[in-house]
């Protein structure tokens, strides 16, 4: 594949997995905002910070490891070895399933039946649903090593939209169900999900353009686990850096979903994977390769950055008229706009700590990555401490706060990896963290302009004030992305030759 192609499909990926889950941030919010006119709001709470954090830390212990070791250098290995390396996963999952269903069903407070009916069949139905994803691991990463975007955005599509289509059927028709609800969704989008995959890969596999392309994996049989004769069931450099990553996963795991842990517990792209090799000092890398991955870091960098700068400015001075309009007063009116607020500003943490830990993990040798686990265990503890006195201190605010410090010092981490790594070149990928200053004048006069706005328009006022208040943030945002495009040129010209080319060929 040519240096430009894998640039092009690398940056979609990317982009698509960034746009996905904003994408299935809108999706959960406007789902929530109609589940919440049916069913109480402890059963959603349930559902939303208890079921889907077992969820999540059974796929995330599981898994995480697997993914990045086995999506780490070239394409052209051994992929047996690597397919049943992948395979180690489901009795992972089955373990951890089990073990954490333990915990949530003995250990922590069961909710009040009369209120979130059938809790432990959701825990049952949740810790089922993620062994069930596990089993498309193995067709996961392949398709992610060979940079099939698009399979990736049906498969994640048509399992999300499932999901809210039987959602919503069952709320409407049986509300009494409770938690039967989203245990058949969560079953259902694990399935689909799958599904997808394992069906694409039936027909592609074999095909002529799967033989055209000199595909590693000719048969279906070959995507379940082989034994060959004379040689080892696993590759051990893989095995050794996926128990690397393991031992981090735990302590990731609590930095990444750490506030759900204590309200649980005490009650209160893969770029730089398809670029460069691992462990390599840059001067060692094939140059047109760091020149790639210096500029994708870049652009992605700068990408991001602006979605960030754009949801935190403009998030400030309408989180009170998105929650009146959303929930009404019972949200607008309490420390719900705060949080929200708060809220805005961690994305723009997550979206950079994305994409600058993405790069460093892809790069880091398996001596880096242990290294890396004793700063991550420190900074687990720190966390830990400062979401609980920043919760006693400010409640639920508190938990943002407390993320936005984690963030921010992984950033902090990853930055400093990245500088060091390209020093000793000529590149300088960070300089996506430095937009325009007359593009930061535009979003400092946006925030001061529809801070004012809110004021004076917003949401008591009645609903011509309300769209006067829309009017002015629409100027703002007008003028915020006219001047991205006279001052972020070589972003722009990227999108434009990446994306809008490729689909203008396409219309031709």
């Amino acid at each position: 594949m040519a240096a430009q192609d894998v640039l092009g499909q690398t940056a979609r990926l990317a982009s698509s997995s960034a746009l996905l889950q904003v994408l299935f941030r809108v999706v959960t919010f406007a789902l929530n905002a109609f589940t919440l006119r049916y069913l109480s709001r402890e059963l959603i709470g349930v559902v939303n910070v208890r079921l889907t954090l077992l969820y999540s830390t059974v796929v995330f212990l599981a898994r995480e490891a697997f993914r990045r070791a086995c999506l780490s250098g070239s394409t052209k290995r051994n992929w047996t070895k690597t397919i049943n390396l992948l395979w180690l996963t489901v009795p992972l999952g089955v373990f951890w399933s089990v073990f954490l269903g333990l915990v949530w069903l003995h250990l922590l407070e069961v909710p009040d039946p009369s209120v979130v009916p059938h809790y432990q069949a959701g825990v049952v139905a949740f810790g089922l649903s993620a062994i069930v994803e596990l089993l498309g691991e193995p067709c996961w990463v392949l398709a992610q090593a060979h940079l099939f975007v698009r399979l990736k955005v049906i498969a994640e599509s048509l399992s999300v939209v499932s999901k809210c289509i039987l959602t919503v059927t069952l709320v409407i028709l049986y509300p009494q169900w409770g938690l039967y609800i989203f245990a058949l969704a969560q079953l259902l989008y694990a399935t689909v999900l799958v599904m997808c995959y394992v069906t694409y890969f039936v027909m592609f596999l074999g095909s002529p353009e799967a033989t055209k392309k000199s595909f590693p994996v000719a048969r279906v049989k070959a995507l379940l686990p082989n034994f060959v004769e004379d040689e080892t069931f696993v590759n051990w450099k893989e095995a050794r850096l996926t128990w690397s990553f393991f031992k981090q996963s735990f302590l990731k795991q609590i930095l990444t979903e750490g506030e759900r842990y204590v309200m649980t517990f005490l009650n209160v792209l893969n770029f730089g994977d398809q670029v460069l090799e691992r462990g390599k000092a840059v001067k060692d890398q094939k140059q047109d390769d760091v020149a790639m991955a210096a500029n994708v870091l870049e652009l992605l960098l700068k990408l991001v950055l602006l979605i960030g700068l754009t949801i935190t400015v403009f998030g400030y001075a309408y989180s009170q008229l998105a929650l009146d309009i959303y929930g009404g007063s019972m949200l607008s009116s309490g420390t719900g706009p705060d949080l929200l607020r708060c809220y805005s500003l961690y994305v723009l943490f997550l979206a950079v700590n994305g994409v600058t830990e993405c790069f460093t993990s892809a790069l880091m040798c398996k001596e880096e990555v242990d290294r890396y686990n004793f700063v991550m265990l420190a900074l687990s503890f720190i966390f830990l401490c400062i979401s609980y006195f920043l919760t006693h201190w400010h409640g639920s605010i508190g938990f943002i706060l407390a993320n936005c410090f984690n963030m921010g010092i992984r950033i902090a981490h990853s930055i400093h990896y990245i500088y060091d790594y390209f020093k000793e070149s000529t590149y300088r990928p960070l300089t996506g963290l430095l937009p325009s200053p007359f593009l930061v004048l535009v979003y400092i006069i946006s925030g001061v302009i529809t801070g004012f706005s809110e004021v004076v328009f917003c949401c008591d006022k009645g609903w011509m004030a309300r769209l006067i208040h829309i009017g002015v943030g629409s100027l703002c945002f007008a003028a915020t992305v006219v001047t991205m495009f006279c001052t972020e040129t070589k972003l722009i010209h990227f999108v434009r030759s990446q994306f809008l080319s490729r689909y203008l060929k396409k219309g031709t």
